[in-house]
C-alpha cells in the first residue's frame, strides 16, 4: 500500500497575495530568467504563458546534483490562489512513484501574505529522500519573486 508523504515550506511575503499568485498563474516560465542557477528551461506546451488546468509543462532544472528533468500538469487551479501540479513524467519518478505540488498564496490569520509550497509524494523505495533540496528551492523562489514584485 502507498504511504503519501506531506511536505510544507511556508514563507511571509511582502507583495500583495494577488501579484504574487498572477505571477506564478501568468508567467511562471520567467522562473529560468530570473534564477539561471537552478532553471535551465521550461516548455509550456500547447500555448502561452498562461497556466490553466490541464497545462503540461516541461521543466529542466537542476537541485545542485545534476539535471532533473520533469514534465507536470496543472491539475487544478482555483479562485482560493492555489495551483496544484501532479508529475507524471521524467526524473522524478524514477525516486518516487507520485509527486504531487501545490501552490497556496494567503492571507494568514494575522493578515500577513504567506506563500505556501506543498509537496506530497510515495516514496519508491525506502532509499529515496524527503525532497527538502525541492523546498529549499520553493522558499528561494517565493523569495526572490517577492523582491521582484515589490520592485
Amino acid at each position: 500500500m502507498a504511504q503519501i508523504t506531506k511536505v510544507e515550506a511556508q514563507v511571509e511575503i511582502k507583495s500583495s497575495t494577488e501579484k504574487l499568485y498572477g505571477f506564478f498563474k501568468n508567467q511562471m516560465g520567467r522562473l529560468v530568467q530570473m534564477f539561471p542557477q537552478n532553471f535551465k528551461s521550461c516548455e509550456i506546451l500547447g500555448g502561452g504563458d498562461a497556466i490553466t488546468t490541464g497545462t503540461i509543462m516541461s521543466w529542466k532544472y537542476d537541485l545542485g546534483n545534476g539535471p532533473i528533468s520533469v514534465k507536470v500538469k496543472a491539475e487544478a487551479i482555483d479562485e482560493e490562489k492555489s495551483i496544484a501540479f501532479v508529475v507524471f513524467d521524467g526524473d522524478l519518478l524514477k525516486l518516487y512513484n507520485t509527486f504531487n505540488t501545490k501552490i497556496h498564496i494567503f492571507k494568514a490569520s494575522n493578515g500577513s501574505a504567506q506563500a505556501k509550497w506543498s509537496i506530497e509524494f510515495d516514496r519508491a523505495n525506502q532509499n529515496a529522500p524527503n525532497p527538502n533540496e525541492n523546498l529549499d528551492l520553493a522558499i528561494k523562489i517565493f523569495k526572490g519573486v517577492d523582491a521582484y514584485l515589490l520592485q
